[in-house]
């Protein structure tokens, strides 16, 4: 009976991917175009029917032998400008003055188009039917005439974009203030002015069933390593959703550690840390719509590194990045080390500190831990309002929230003043590592939780529990923690604070091993003394 049952499944496993491979060779079977330009016209009518945005026109080519014709394109994703001076202006008037109109006939028309008419730099043929409405669902314009079954594809895009501005989310004191845009061509040129290496290489696919949207792998050939490329493709070729609307998609399909709580995929606005990353090896995921731009393998010594850090010498760079460390340590731990040591170990606190905060908490109803899981609740709330509001009322609600609040709740007795020295003391340090704030709140929580039960102990086990968990997570085969955890000496040197950058001739050797080095080891400054007696 076992035996019967196991070769039941086995057969309804097997039907099922049999059905599964039919369905992908189904979708991948070609639909060749056809000749009669009036089938054609019928078939992309029925395709984008009740479209009131697909524009239609048909028209006439040649004086002698005329040769039917029609475009079809998306209004609003195009140029309309270049449709018709580039485009209609060029097929109806300017070849009707020029000497092919006597060569034209049935036969080399679409030759003399191609070859001789169009004066745009991008034109391709197709055959397929699927691969024209997809490319006129991207904002090409199809070009289609009777008696061929090819069509001319004419890159005319032109919607609206908005321009390179500064980024929110990374602002820098001194450094470019240029950021990614959600068109993909445009983020693409911002990374070729910072590279301008031929070796940059950008190859294209399509993720998303019904999006279509347009992804790009960029990496440099030479200093990327071949495995992890070829990785970054595999992962993304296995995404078969029907959306990909922003980068966010793509980085919960492809992380290693999807039930992990930290981020093992970068992400950036600045071209100049995407760029300075990909020099290092790593490869970049640019996405159509986003301005985020996508970056692996991600390290999580990255949270505590800004591009501005290599702008500034290397002095006070190093004060912050230890600052940086400080604050991290700060936001994570202040308000479980306050619960544990309020609650179970009053006699490590200095007697002055201790009465201070026993009448500082006086007539308080609530225990430590009851207020720092309020005062933590309320300040999430603060941040979010203040991130979805209007900025100008955004800014007032999350001030002027905090405030009142903190001041009301000290007044009524509700809250200690320790505490909200304490939460505002935490709210403050979690913004000076904002690309990992969202997993700063999920550990703070959690220590609050196990100070609440088992004080400073609860707080060992949970670092405990926390650093083997970072230890044992990979970002695309590279341990999270290195070169911390395992050490790699050599990259040592720009953790915890940031060296020379003649110093720094070697790229890290996590992340390739093709081309280590990336500048000459000798090029610290030596300026010559001035040499008085040549005067």
């Amino acid at each position: 009976m076992l035996k019967w049952f196991k070769k039941l499944h086995r057969h309804f496993i097997s039907s099922k991917l049999k059905q599964k491979l039919e369905h992908k060779t189904s979708e991948k079977t070609p639909n060749p175009l056809s000749s009669n330009l009036q089938e054609n016209l019928t078939k992309i009518k029925e395709v984008f029917s009740n479209a009131s945005d697909i524009v239609f026109r048909q028209f006439e080519i040649g004086s002698h032998t005329r040769i039917k014709a029609f475009i079809v394109y998306v209004d609003g994703l195009v140029n309309e400008e270049f449709v018709q001076m580039n485009l209609m202006k060029s097929l109806m008037i300017d070849m009707h003055i020029s000497e092919v109109d006597d060569e034209l006939n049935q036969k080399n028309t679409l030759n003399i188009i191609h070859q001789r008419i169009l004066t745009l730099t991008e034109v391709s043929e197709v055959n397929d039917f699927q691969e024209v409405v997809e490319h006129v669902l991207s904002g090409d314009t199809a070009l289609f005439l009777e008696g061929f079954a090819t069509a001319l594809i004419v890159n005319l895009r032109g919607w609206e974009t908005r321009n390179v501005t500064p980024p929110d989310t990374e602002v820098v004191v001194r450094g470019p203030r240029e950021g990614f845009t959600e068109t993909l061509r445009t983020s693409t040129s911002l990374l070729r002015r910072k590279i301008k290496n031929p070796n940059l290489k950008f190859e294209k696919m399509k993720i998303g069933k019904q999006t279509q949207t347009d992804v790009v792998i960029a990496y440099i050939k030479g200093i990327a390593d071949e495995k992890i490329v070829e990785e970054v493709k595999r992962r993304l070729s296995k995404i078969d959703a029907d959306a990909i609307l922003e980068s966010g998609y793509i980085e919960q399909y492809i992380e290693d550690s999807p039930l992990s709580f930290l981020p093992t995929v970068g992400n950036s606005e600045k071209p100049d840390i995407v760029a300075a990353k990909m020099l290092e090896g790593r490869v970049a995921i640019l996405t159509d719509g986003t301005p985020f731009v996508l970056t692996v393998p991600y390290l999580f010594i990255e949270a505590f590194q800004t591009s501005e850090d290599y702008y500034s010498r290397p002095f006070y760079a190093s004060i912050v990045r230890l600052l940086r460390f400080t604050a991290y340590f700060v936001s994570v731990f202040a308000p479980a080390l306050y619960v544990a040591l309020t609650t179970y170990h009053q006699e490590m606190l200095p007697p002055t500190m201790l009465i201070s905060i026993a009448a500082a908490r006086e007539g308080t109803p609530f225990p430590a831990f009851v207020e720092a899981m309020v005062m933590g609740i309320i300040y999430e709330i603060l941040k979010e309002a203040g991130i979805r509001l209007p900025r100008p009322v955004g800014q007032a609600v999350s001030i002027v929230g905090a405030l009142v609040i903190g001041e009301s709740a000290v007044s009524a007795g509700l809250i200690g003043a320790p505490m909200v020295i304490v939460v505002s003391l935490t709210a403050i340090s979690s913004y000076v590592v904002a690309s990992i704030s969202d997993t700063v709140s999920i550990m703070r929580l959690t220590y609050v939780l196990l100070a609440a039960f088992l004080g400073l102990f609860g707080i060992m086990i949970g670092a405990a529990f926390f650093l083997t968990h970072m230890v044992s997570l990979r970002s695309f085969g590279v341990p999270y923690l290195a070169p911390i955890a395992p050490i790699v000496s050599e990259d040592l040197k720009d953790v915890f604070l940031r060296p020379h950058l003649w110093k720094m001739h070697k790229r890290p050797k996590l992340f390739t091993q093709n081309d280590l080095v990336r500048q000459e080891p000798d090029l610290m400054p030596n300026p010559m003394k001035n040499n008085t007696n040549n005067k």
